[in-house]
Formats: structure tokens, sequence, C-alpha cells
């Protein structure tokens, strides 16, 4: 999504108001005015110890991100707390927002191993500065989003206070945050599943309100369970929900410009256990004044006629999803990763598909216009191989500050020196949509960062 002033999420509305459509802040970790990224590199060797992990922030210019600039963060860094000697996938996790409300965009890190807890890393003028800050969360799935519409970011988690095991649920921080981690007000919801029930989130404005709501996701095991809208109000989050069906992930985009933002889900069923084993499946349910609803929505897959593809076991259609105006029509694109796609005799090189957003009055989106994009795409750079990942994961965002959002697709397939070292790719908008004139890419290579079995890309913020 597009990024826009703050300001924007204090803007009033109520359900006779006009909507306003989603927007996300723009990813600026050293407030210079253009748009950066952070790429995890998690299971990268750093310092000697394998499967480590670091983060490659890659500072934007007026042309989009280059190796101009680059940072390389790991717990060996100067004020990043923990042990090197005891972590393990160091940016498995990355959420990117400003926490503090100081107009630098900061960085929310977690990892595995001993030093489980998730680092808050902070914005400055000279980028990201580690200030060992850690939050008490350990092992849980977080997002970001303006639950109260005061203009900060909030944080929620899939914590729950309660010592009752068969309990779970989610804590909601309400920005700003200190330096020590705290917020003034926080609140928790008992979602009543079991202790491993609530999965993850998709937060974003559904209802045009100017405030973000969120939608969890939920499952035990191999079993997906139906998802939940919780919406976002000037009070806070309620604590009253309503369902909408199985999703695993997802994002939030106005794929029909009519001001509310609409859930895009990745759904593959209620069986998850070899969930990119799937041909894969999304769905889209259109936002309204009260949320998205099982009574206007949408099933695409590579069966759908005009998306480019056949829907075949292990494409895993919508591994990752991200929404964006490409060419400024006012309607959002959804770029969905494809990792799984194979190209000719080479297996699981994967692709991403740009599907086109169209009108309320023309029925919404459909896979008309919809184009794919691989390595094997004329004027992306590299080559189609087995085994690359393409697609795993995707992310729409204007990256040189032209109004039109941008692709970014990663690979952490793909191979360098070593084998799995990783690379991303940047596309650009056009009035015409995507192009491939200036395409680039970047890898550990190309930043001097570690290449063994980097898995570069794996996880990406910005």
């Amino acid at each position: 999504m597009l990024a826009t002033p703050l300001a924007l999420f204090a803007a009033s509305g109520t359900a006779s108001a006009a909507p306003v459509p989603p927007r996300t802040p723009m990813t600026d970790f050293n407030h210079d005015g253009h748009a950066d990224l952070a790429v995890a590199a998690p299971f990268g060797t750093v310092g000697g110890v394998e499967k480590a992990g670091y983060i490659s922030v890659v500072y934007g210019t007026a042309s989009g991100p280059g190796t101009a600039r680059h940072q390389m963060i790991s717990r060996a860094t100067p004020g990043v707390p923990g042990d090197l000697q005891g972590t393990f996938a160091f940016g498995v996790q990355t959420l990117p927002g400003d926490l503090d409300g100081d107009s630098y965009t900061d960085l929310l890190v977690t990892s595995g191993g001993d030093e489980g807890e998730p680092t808050v890393l902070w914005g400055s003028k000279d980028g990201l500065t580690g200030q060992n800050t850690v939050l008490p969360y350990r092992y849980s799935e977080f997002a970001l989003g303006d639950f109260n519409g005061d203009g900060k970011r909030d944080l929620v988690v899939n914590s729950d206070p309660s010592d009752d095991p068969d309990v779970s649920g989610m804590t909601i921080q309400y920005g700003p945050f200190t330096r020590d981690g705290k917020t003034r007000t926080q609140d928790s919801i008992t979602t009543g599943d079991g202790p491993s029930g609530l999965r993850s989130f998709i937060t974003g404005d559904l209802t045009g309100d100017g405030v973000d709501d969120i939608v969890t996701t939920h499952g035990f095991e191999e079993m997906q369970h139906e998802a939940r809208f919780w919406k976002g109000s000037r009070t806070g989050v309620g604590h009253t929900s309503k369902t909408l069906g199985t999703a695993y992930s997802g994002t939030v985009g106005d794929v029909d410009g009519d001001g509310y933002g609409d859930l895009i889900t990745r759904d593959i069923g209620s069986v998850t256990e070899v969930i990119d084993s799937a041909p894969g499946s999304i769905t889209i349910q259109y936002g309204s004044s009260t949320g998205p609803g099982n009574t206007r929505k949408k099933v695409i897959t590579q069966a759908t006629a005009g998306v480019p593809g056949a829907s075949e076991a292990n494409d895993a259609f919508g591994a990752s999803l991200s929404a964006g105006d490409v060419n400024g029509d006012g309607r959002a694109e959804v770029a969905v990763g494809v990792p799984g796609e194979s190209l000719g005799a080479a297996t699981g090189t994967g692709a991403v598909i740009l599907l086109k957003g169209a009108s309320k009055a023309a029925g919404g989106m459909t896979g008309k216009g919809a184009i794919a994009y691989s390595q094997s795409t004329a004027g992306v750079p590299g080559v189609s191989e087995s085994g690359d990942d393409f697609g795993r994961q995707v992310s729409l965002s204007d990256l040189n500050k032209d109004g039109k959002a941008d692709l970014t697709a990663t690979a952490p397939g793909e191979d360098g020196a070593f084998a799995d070292s990783g690379a991303l790719w940047n596309l650009y908008g056009s009035a015409s949509g995507l192009t491939t004139t200036g395409a680039g890419t970047l890898s550990p290579a190309k930043l001097g960062a570690p290449e063994k079995d980097a898995k570069f890309g794996h996880t990406l913020g910005g």
C-alpha cells in the first residue's frame, strides 16, 4: 500500500462520512523522505556462527533502494541485545513502524534460540540503532497498526496474560512506546481458543473510518479454523468479533476503489499440514462500513480466467500477498507470490502474479489483465532455475516517490557463490502498470554481506 502522511490516520470518520482508503506509512528509518527496505537473511552465518541470521537494511534514494548505503545488523551489532552464540534465525520476523512517534521508522525483530525475545531497533538520522530494548513476548506473532486512530503505531501480539492453559488471546499495546519498550495503555482480549488457537494477524482499515482493524487467523496443529474480524475505533479495539471463513494470512487494500479496504487472504481450506504442497487460492472479501463479510467475496486461483499459469500442486499461489496501486488509478493491485511455480523443466523456480484492480461497477477484481513476472520475463535480471523460490515474499510500496506502488519480490533460494544465498528484485510502477525498465536486483554479494546459506529475502520488512 502507498505511504501517506500520518496525519491521515487522525482524520475523523463515521459510517455516513466518505470512506477513507487504507494507507500504510512509508518505511523510512532515517527520515530522509526515501523508502527503505529491511531484508532478513535469518539463516546466514555471522561471526562463524551458522544460522545466526542478520538483517540487511537498504536505504532508499530518489531512484529507489540501491547499494549506495547499506547496513548489516545482527546480535553481534553494538547495542543489539543478546549473545550471538545463543541466537538462531535473527530476523525470522520483521515489522517496520514508528513505535515511539518521533517520525523515524523503527524495526521490531524476532529470532529463535536462547535470545527469543523480540528486539526493537530504533530509527534515527543515521539509520537503525540497537539500544538494548526487548519486549517481553517470547516466540510470539506480532502486527502493527493504528487501532485507536490517534496517528500512533500500536502493537498487537498473540499473548494473553491468563494463566489458564486452555485460553488464548491477544494483547494490544497502544503507542507511542518509550525506549524501555513500554506504553501508557494496553488491553488484552480473550479469543476463547486453546493455547495454540490464535496464529497470526492481518491489519488495516476495513471500515473506511480512518482507524485500523484486526483480522485474526486461528487453528491448531494441522487444522485451520475460521478467521475473525475485530473492529478498531477511537476508543480502541472492541472485544466482540465476527467470523469470516478460514484464512491463513493476508493483506488489506482497496481493490475496487470504493474507499473501503478489502481483505485479501490466502485460503487453502481447513487443513494446513503441508501448506506449500497445495496449488493455492486467495479470497477477496470486500470492505464496508461494518467491515468485510461473507456475502460479497470472490475466490481467485490460477484456474481463474485470465490468471497466467495453471493451478498445480506445489505452486503455493498466495504464499505472500501485498496490495498497492501500481498504475495510480485509485484501485489497488494485488501482488501474489507463487514460489513453487515451475517454468518449463525447472521446478520450484517461482513467479509473482499481479492481479489488476477493477471498479465495483465492473464487479471488482477478477483475473482479467493479470500478468506474471519471473526471472524468465524480459527485462528481469537473472535466470529462472529450480528451487529459486522467486515470489516467496512480495511487497508493493512506493520506492521512488512517484505516487505509484513498486514491486519488491524475493527469491531466498537463488544461488550466488553459495547455494540458497538469496536475492531480491525491484520492479517499478507506471501509468501502464509494472515495468521491467530499470528493474534492479540486490543480493548479499552486492551488499557485501555473508552469502553462505543466508536465504536472503526469507523475510521482508518495508
